[in-house]
């Protein structure tokens, strides 16, 4: 009776450390110092709000678009970033940001032949993968 509790008390605490661990990463990666709040607030935030009210405007010239593509090469950059120093707690975190990567570079194909509808549309797909992550981890 004693070593199943034992048994029951390290599996407890085994489960708590492990939880444990899986909300650190969320938050901040394992060896460099960023938090991933402040990852969302000074890159992936400003970058998704500033993509979206540029398709949202119309890209009118030259430098819209060039800033349209900028704001989306960030983006698709952010998904590695938030891949990388063991960020990564789960199957959902993983499958936005390869969404978020994908959805990223479908925009820029866009962007890159000039089709304003179709990043619109593309970045439908950003945007869904910020929700579907944010919906399991942002608490």
């Amino acid at each position: 009776m004693k070593s199943t509790s034992l048994f029951a008390a390290l599996g407890l605490m085994g489960a708590i450390l492990f939880l444990g661990s899986m909300k650190a990463q969320i938050q901040k990666g394992k060896t460099r110092p960023l938090e991933t709040k402040t990852w969302m607030r000074c890159v992936n935030g400003p970058q998704c709000t500033s993509l979206g009210k540029l398709l949202q405007a119309g890209l009118t010239d030259d430098k819209s678009w060039q800033e349209a593509r900028a704001n989306a090469e960030m983006l698709a950059e952010s998904g590695h970033v938030l891949m990388a120093d063991g960020r990564c707690p789960d199957a959902t975190w993983a499958d936005a940001t390869k969404e978020l990567r994908e959805g990223s570079e479908a925009v820029l194909k866009a962007l890159d032949a000039k089709d304003a509808a179709g990043a619109q549309k593309e970045f439908q797909r950003v945007a869904a993968s910020c929700k579907a992550c944010h919906t399991a981890h942002k608490k």
